[in-house]
């Protein structure tokens, strides 16, 4: 499937604005939010786990139906905040035709799971940022810690011939125009320590990207921006499940032409490569490379259309659906399972939906699953609301 039918297909919303994703994949990016261009009929579904179920007249979700997240409004209105809503369990929260939403911490979520089940993990982690966020990044000095003690199960899970993927971006240290080097760090510790082969280095570049930080950026002038993201390819073999078939770009004007004509200088270049005959060859598009270039650059669409309707907080970091559409065509056909551990407004999940895979997400905070519905569209994912959603994603 090409990203135009995608959209075709799913009613992909390509204008995401910008932001940083954490425990969720989800900044400074754009594009391919599966829509909802209807909102929620709450009584056409049929509800499980408790929900309700019903021959009423069919309704849209109401506005404001769900409660809406403001930092310290349970103390002032004594109602539950997200940290008190957390339950001590994994939810469901929600599903669709081909995946489930779990509201509850990715370790116990992971434990869960059958071993060997999941073709491909893909996932943006919050970022080792100098800033906290609200959506619980860790500090620098903590972060590789953190986040390796989700790898013996991340490991388990996997098929043998499955693949990791870490979207990360870059960070600055404090009060210095100096790189922090956590993200290259958490490399060699999964190679090394845990075990896992580095199948390829790959980069979302996002060419709309804000000049930050402001201070070395755009006012000492002293560094240039900031604009490409890591995506770690690991695999638990050196041999992961992967096709570039499923990836391929159109031919460009002049490579077109080469093909149709059937000449080109053939033979032994310089730095030694040899030019044959099947360099003319038509094999259905170019191989794409290393580099994924998308921008991030909206602020409207279902998702921002669904959460403003209900008056839910966007999450601040999303990333293009185009980055983990890419993913899981490469790594995974139809029917495989794609997990990611750290959903957030559930990016991969929709696009996982569109492209046919089985997914399973988990995120800690329920006012970014509340939004995340709104990726979804009932008449043709199945949507179901289960009892999670019931209990804590309604007033």
């Amino acid at each position: 499937m090409r990203t135009d039918e995608i959209r075709r297909a799913s009613r992909v919303d390509l204008s995401a604005p910008s932001g940083r994703r954490s425990g969720c994949h989800d900044d400074q990016r754009s594009p391919h939010n599966v829509d909802i261009s209807t909102y929620v009929d709450i009584d056409s579904f049929s509800m499980r786990d408790g929900m309700r179920s019903g021959n009423k007249k069919s309704t849209t979700v109401p506005r404001r139906v769900v409660r809406r997240y403001e930092p310290g409004a349970g103390a002032k209105l004594g109602v539950k905040t997200a940290k008190e809503d957390k339950p001590s369990k994994p939810v469901r929260y929600y599903k669709t035709k081909h995946g489930t939403a779990w509201l509850g911490d990715a370790l116990d979520v992971l434990k869960s799971l059958d071993r060997r089940s999941v073709q491909a993990i893909v996932t943006s982690p919050p970022f080792a940022l100098r800033t906290k966020k609200r959506y619980g990044n860790r500090a620098e000095h903590e972060y590789i810690d953190w986040f390796m003690s989700f790898v013996d199960e991340f490991k388990r899970v996997l098929a043998d011939d499955g693949s990791l993927a870490i979207e990360l971006g870059g960070a600055w240290m404090p009060g210095s125009p100096i790189r922090s080097i956590y993200h290259f760090e958490l490399l060699v510790k999964l190679v090394r320590n845990a075990g896992f082969f580095l199948a390829e280095e790959l980069y979302w570049f996002n060419r709309a990207k804000i000049p930050s930080p402001a201070q070395w950026v755009t006012i000492d002038r002293v560094r240039v921006k900031d604009a490409v993201n890591v995506i770690w390819w690991l695999s638990k073999s050196n041999r992961p499940k992967a096709n570039n078939r499923n990836v391929l770009r159109p031919y460009s004007p002049s490579m077109t032409k080469l093909i149709e004509s059937g000449g080109y200088n053939r033979g032994k270049r310089p730095s030694g490569w040899n030019v044959g005959e099947r360099f003319t060859q038509d094999n259905g598009g170019a191989i794409p490379p290393n580099l994924i270039e998308v921008g991030n650059t909206g602020s409207r669409g279902p998702y921002h259309d669904y959460c403003r309707e209900h008056e839910l907080e966007l999450h601040p970091a999303r990333f293009p659906p185009e980055v983990p559409e890419f993913l899981i065509k490469l790594l995974t056909e139809p029917g495989d399972l794609v997990l990611d551990p750290f959903g957030g407004s559930n990016v991969t999940g929709a696009v996982a939906e569109v492209l046919g895979r089985a997914w399973v997400t988990s995120e800690l905070r329920h006012e970014y699953l509340d939004g995340s519905v709104g990726r979804f569209d009932p008449k043709t994912t199945g949507l179901r609301l289960l009892s999670g959603f019931r209990t804590l994603g309604r007033a």
